[in-house]
């Protein structure tokens, strides 16, 4: 029986391993090793403009339409007869980020943000990350405009005024985008960037400059290229999502796969009257938040090859002529800082992807965070960290390594039993119960403290997996970066010194190929984590020295004395 535990534990430990591999692979960008996910087939795509508002008009509501009023065909709208104001971008700074604007729609085409660095800075880089981003290689903006007629939407070229820099000792910096009349209506975009802030407060202004009322439809979406977010519940369980997301007070956080809006199969909340639509990525998320009451309706939709948009619709009260009517919204762009994220918006936190462990995973980016508060180093926050964990865990993981401590003390009856009974083993068996019985001993004793924890420590990965505050955060010496490996490899050395440690403690088991697979099995895991981040390595390193710690001390107090097992491949 203790054979049979030890080796369904190591199989849940190589499952969970090839498991965080691939999924390690696909943050990195490369294709799962073990796990692959098929490939969609390439579409011939022609490279598109920078700009060139390749997203196209969303349809509008037809539950919202007025009667008699005529819904708007996905083509481009008709323009005014109006001279066209001359097409350029615009670019605003603040302390944490340059946007860029398009006054062909006053639509975001590019967010850079000046406190995130695009790469390690292991690599030397100086480029600050972009998020947004409109290219002939790839596409991701943040559009609105008006359906339900001929109304100035994206593709409706605008004329640009205000201020390009936030000044010395000024709190805000205000962007005005104003349209031609297009269809009797005027639209005036309003983006107001506050400092120290990655939301932006976005305003749109209807004006009727016709002889009829007019009831337009507001639309706020956000287009970007597809691309996988590793593959299903099996091979990537709790993996970090890439895709689109619509989030409601009745059914919460939904993720939409680029691959169910391909086949029409999104599966999400459409009307409601609360939350935001959201495009979410590792690390960092963009989001359009409207204000709680504002009726509205949820949309996923192919653009065009490799090209998908989330959005949302919200119906204007008629406005009459030479009225106006605005609408206030947020645009969140940026870093996923959980404690930043809760301010914004109700539930926008859950953009930073937790997998099936976030009720887990939360609480423990809580303490990690008021730990951190406290040393003010990620990397030491992580270490005491986990010693908080074991000491939490000290009593059920103690009754665990009791139990091994009692069967490596009559692991040499075992053997002689094993040796004498080979060729009867119900026989075998019958001895060994009772021999179990006698000395009080359970087989799978410490099977089930091991996996109570097991949810803990894979909800502590995602956490230290999650968390953009482990980008470039310094630890010592040459861990100038938490977020990636270890440049020399020597945290991944003395992980595997401490592994094969931990692992010559234990019990020899008596089957012999057991034995050899006791230790094979840590060695070729270990070479995995040479790939990992730094982050990720010194906590299962210090999970290794408390636990080592931890049993050599049970051990020595139950008279079992500590001896090292080395393996015998001969």
């Amino acid at each position: 029986m203790n054979d049979i535990r030890r080796t369904i534990l190591w199989v849940i430990f190589g499952f969970s391993m090839v498991m965080l591999w691939d999924q390690w692979q696909i943050h990195n960008g490369r294709q799962a090793t073990f796990f692959p996910s098929p490939r969609p087939a390439a579409t011939a795509q022609a490279p598109a403009t920078p700009g060139s508002g390749t997203a196209g008009v969303p349809a509008p509501s037809a539950t919202a339409q007025p009667a008699g009023a005529a819904a708007t065909p996905r083509a481009v709208p008709g323009t005014s007869t109006a001279p066209a104001a001359a097409r350029e971008r615009v670019t605003l700074t603040t302390d944490v980020m340059r946007v860029t604007f398009d006054t062909l729609g006053g639509s975001v085409v590019r967010t850079e943000f000046l406190k995130h660095m695009a790469k390690s800075v292991t690599e030397k880089s100086t480029d600050n990350f972009v998020l947004l981003e409109s290219g002939p290689d790839h596409i991701y903006v943040a559009d609105t405009g008006l359906v339900g007629g001929d109304f100035p939407n994206h593709k409706t070229v605008m004329t640009f005024s205000g201020e390009r820099t936030l000044k010395d000792g000024a709190n805000e910096l205000v962007a005005r985008f104003e349209s031609p009349v297009q269809g009797g209506v005027k639209l005036v975009k309003t983006y107001t960037l506050r400092r120290g802030a990655y939301d932006v407060a976005v305003t749109h202004e209807v004006v009727n400059a016709g002889a009829a009322p007019v009831s337009p439809q507001l639309y706020l979406q956000l287009v970007r290229g597809g691309s996988s977010s590793g593959g299903n519940f099996l091979t990537n369980p709790t993996g970090t999502f890439t895709g689109p997301a619509v989030y409601t007070d009745a059914k919460k956080f939904q993720k939409i796969e680029f691959t169910d809006i391909e086949k029409n199969k999104a599966d999400f909340q459409k009307d409601s009257t609360n939350g935001y639509i959201a495009m979410v990525q590792h690390y960092f998320a963009s989001a359009w938040i409207l204000p709680e009451g504002v009726k509205r309706e949820n949309f996923v939709r192919k653009v065009d090859a490799n090209l998908y948009s989330v959005g949302t619709l919200s119906p204007l009260p008629p406005v009459a002529p030479g009225a106006a009517q605005k609408v206030e919204s947020r645009l969140f762009m940026g870093p996923q800082e959980e404690k930043m994220l809760e301010r914004v918006s109700p539930g926008l936190d859950l953009v930073k992807d937790y997998g099936i462990f976030t009720i887990i995973a939360k609480p423990l980016y809580w303490l990690l965070d008021k730990i951190h508060n406290v040393l003010g180093n990620w990397g030491w926050s992580i270490m005491a960290l986990v010693l908080v964990i074991k000491i939490a865990f000290y009593w059920l993981q103690a009754k665990g390594y009791e139990s091994m401590a009692k069967m490596k003390a009559i692991n040499p009856r075992v053997m002689v039993l094993r040796e004498r009974y080979k060729d009867n083993p119900q026989q075998m068996q019958q001895e060994m119960m009772r021999i179990y019985r006698e000395e009080k001993v359970n087989p799978l004793g410490g099977c089930l403290p091991i996996m109570v924890q097991i949810p803990v420590f894979i909800a502590l990965y995602w956490v230290l997996l999650s968390s953009v505050e482990m980008r470039n955060a310094p630890w010592i010496g040459w861990i100038r970066d938490l977020a990636s490996p270890d440049p020399y490899f020597i945290l991944p050395l003395v992980m595997t010194l401490t592994t094969l440690l931990q692992t010559a403690l234990n019990p020899v088991p008596p089957d012999p190929m057991q034995a050899k697979l006791m230790w094979f099995m840590p060695l070729i895991f270990s070479v995995m984590f040479f790939f990992f981040p730094a982050g990720l390595v010194l906590y299962w390193i210090t999970n290794n020295v408390l636990s080592i710690a931890q049993q050599w001390l049970i051990n020595t107090r139950m008279g079992v004395p500590p001896e090292f097992n080395l393996p015998k491949f001969s």
